[in-house]
């Protein structure tokens, strides 16, 4: 069982510390134009938008159904989750003080550093149900599958780490502390792992609220927050194409490894 607890840990937390591998060409791009702004956060839209479909909410669906829910059951329940989702990160823009959610640098407006973080926080939270899925194939005892969705989600994490990363770079912050940020963000997935492996019973009955969960609350925040704000100044089709850039890439990388 040790070994089985090990071996899941340590596979989550290589696909968390793949965020960290694929923000690393933020470290060789120096601060973007206001156009170039536009196109990262569009893209990082574009990641965030497919991975809510296709990493969250139809793998929620499908493992509702595995635990033994109907059709129109796993449906009631990712509504509900990804309605919960939206509503918790709602709220949290609403009612958490400037002062947590607005920290930034100090030529970059106070709005626009808090969608940022929102969406950080978003992103990270969404990390969570992903470390647990890699911990429940390990649980299981199977190592081919619980491999397999490792990789996977690792894969898929790549482009995710560089989403995090550009967008601290469009507020100003150092190319070091957005790669950071990006790894920060991944490694919220090994503790997932942990409950995920350690507990696998009541981690799989969870799997489906936490995947509705965290896609209601990236779904929400890059509506409200992301795609706004790269047409807040002007309207602008750069961040349109990174939109589609980022939404058809990450839709590739889940259809082919998921």
């Amino acid at each position: 069982m040790e070994s089985i607890v090990l071996v899941g840990f340590l596979a989550s937390l290589g696909a968390g510390l793949a965020t960290a591998v694929g923000a690393l060409p933020i470290l060789f791009i120096d601060k973007p134009s206001e156009r170039q702004q536009n196109v990262f956060l569009g893209f990082a839209a574009g990641v965030m938008l497919a991975a809510a479909f296709f990493s969250l909410i139809i793998p929620g669906l499908e493992q509702a159904e595995e635990l033994g829910a109907t059709r129109v059951g796993a449906a009631g329940t990712i509504v509900a989750a990804v309605l919960l989702g939206a509503l918790s990160l709602s709220a949290l823009d609403r009612f958490a003080p400037v002062e947590v959610t607005a920290i930034g640098p100090a030529d970059a407006p106070a709005d626009q550093v808090r969608r940022i973080w929102l969406f950080i926080a978003a992103i990270t939270l969404h990390n969570f149900p992903e470390g647990l899925a890699v911990g429940v194939s390990f649980g299981g005892g199977d190592f081919g599958n619980g491999t397999a969705t490792a990789i996977g989600i690792g894969l898929q994490n790549m482009p995710e780490g560089l989403a995090v990363a550009a967008s601290l770079l469009t507020l100003g912050y150092s190319r070091r502390f957005a790669w950071l940020a990006a790894l920060a963000s991944g490694l919220v997935e090994p503790i997932g792992g942990l409950l995920g492996v350690g507990i696998v019973s009541l981690s799989a009955s969870l799997l489906p609220w936490g995947l509705g969960f965290a896609a209601g609350a990236m779904i929400s925040v890059v509506a409200s927050e992301i795609i706004p704000e790269t047409q807040r100044r002007r309207p602008s089709m750069r961040a349109t194409h990174g939109l589609m850039v980022g939404l058809t890439a990450m839709m590739f990388l889940d259809v082919t490894l998921g």
